[in-house]
């Protein structure tokens, strides 16, 4: 009887999934030329994005095919299965997948079996309820959002210049971001810059008249990153009219009007929600052990506890941090998640060959965070950098973080490009909506209205 081979399956395109699919792909090419092994990667989208990017594109320091890593590409020796996974049976070892050509909900999933499981779906953005939030919030943690989030802030600076309305005209100018971790912070700083910039072209608005506000519910900024580190981000964005309100939390957003719990009221049409993110709500279905979180209980070596054949790394995944008193969990970011990726791929490839795994160790070295262009703030092993230096530190750092040469090459043969002609202003709203045009010829449609 011929032996089948070991089937390897990958839930999730995103850094866990990646960073785990392309280096099993590597450990194990010997396997997969000899057929013993084979590897699916399971994802809705084709491609991963890299997040710590994602303020660099909305600002058009990066153009969006550069934030993204195409999976097809980079792991050829993976089968790629475009699908959302929707329910993992652990006793028979199969995983339940709705493809794009089963989006009928009566329709019967796909069953992939399995013979080792890497469970990394990441995670959502996490929401509050907020009345008004899910009309007029805007959320940043895809490409999707970034681009949309640009398109968006330069229609209000086009509202604002042809309006003459003096209420429409202010809340246009007014950007409410909420949330004060990396994704907030580095969101305004790079948006806020690239506002001033884009006030040149327009002849009767002022870079002083765009209103920048931060919301944070804590009492400081950047929280991951140190004390230090977040009182010079907070001396930095005051030092720039950056309204930063800090242990104050966003109450209500309804008819366009971000009410604060300070009491305060502010008209605005641009409202960014960066507030953390939750494991993805379909680790309910999987039948693995959750914590009062929803992330996957996981061993030291990355394995599900309780479960055997599975395992998760990541956002999904509550792994317990060996470097501190092993009852602390490791925190829910990209510098974790790669590493924790690294180690959960050996860890499989040594079980497959009979071997033991091995606990992941990680000890942060430090933190870089972007505030602008050739702005920054960097902690590496305890001492604190600030402005261009860290800025570039903070690119470099990246760079050598982005996954295959050829994207770092295009990576950087852009930033060069960037540093030697103008930033490109041009809002293009209208992607977003690509048959609005044609539909409204047919006579099928209308115009698609402005947000």
């Amino acid at each position: 009887m011929t032996k089948q081979p070991a089937h390897i399956v990958v839930a999730g395109g995103g850094h866990v999934g990646l960073y785990t699919a392309h280096r099993l792909q590597r450990r194990l090419a010997r396997e997969l030329r000899r057929g013993d092994v084979r590897i699916t990667v399971i994802s809705p989208d084709p491609y991963m994005t890299y997040q710590p990017f994602l303020p660099e594109a909305a600002a058009g320091s990066l153009s969006p095919r550069h934030v993204v890593v195409p999976l097809r590409r980079v792991l050829p020796r993976c089968r790629f299965l475009a699908g959302e996974v929707t329910a993992v049976d652990t006793g028979a070892r199969t995983v339940h997948v709705r493809t794009p050509v089963g989006e009928d909900a009566d329709a019967e999933p796909l069953r992939v079996s399995y013979d080792e499981l890497v469970l990394a779906p990441g995670s959502i953005s996490r929401t509050l309820p907020v009345p008004g939030l899910a009309d007029h919030g805007i959320g940043f943690k895809g490409v999707e959002e970034a681009i949309g989030l640009r398109n968006h802030v330069l229609e209000q600076l086009d509202i604002a210049s042809s309006t003459r309305d003096s209420a429409v005209r202010d809340a246009a100018l007014t950007f409410v971001f909420v949330g004060g971790g990396y994704a907030g912070v580095e969101a305004l700083a790079e948006l806020q810059d690239m506002g001033r910039f884009a006030c040149r072209y327009y002849h009767n608005i002022r870079p002083e008249e765009l209103t920048w506000i931060l919301v944070e519910a804590t009492g400081r900024i950047l929280p991951e990153g140190g004390e230090q580190m977040g009182t010079y981000a907070l001396r930095e964005l005051r030092g720039r009219n950056v309204d930063v309100r800090l242990s104050t939390r966003l109450e209500s957003c309804e008819n366009r009007t971000a009410v604060l719990s300070d009491g305060s009221r502010h008209p605005t049409r641009t409202l960014v929600w960066t507030t953390g993110v939750r494991a993805h709500p379909v680790l309910a279905s999987c039948g693995v052990p959750l914590d009062d979180r929803g992330r996957v209980r996981c061993t030291p070596a990355l394995r599900v506890r309780d479960v055997d054949h599975v395992w998760s790394a990541g956002d999904a995944a509550a792994v317990p941090d060996l470097t501190r008193d092993g009852r602390a969990l490791c925190a829910p970011n990209a510098q974790h998640a790669v590493r924790q990726a690294r180690r959960l791929a050996d860890n499989i490839t040594a079980t497959l060959r009979g071997k033991p795994p091995t606990h992941y160790r990680h000890r942060a070295v430090g933190s870089v965070a972007s505030l602008g262009l050739h702005k920054g703030v960097a902690r590496i092993r305890g001492r604190h950098v600030k402005g261009l230096p860290a800025w570039l530190i903070h690119r470099a750092y990246h760079l050598g973080r982005v996954p295959t040469f050829n994207r770092k090459v295009r990576v950087l043969a852009e930033w060069t490009l960037a540093g030697l002609f103008r930033r490109e202003i041009v809002s293009l709203g209208s992607l977003e909506h690509p048959r609005a045009e044609f539909e409204l010829a047919a006579g099928t449609g209308r115009p698609p209205e402005r947000t």
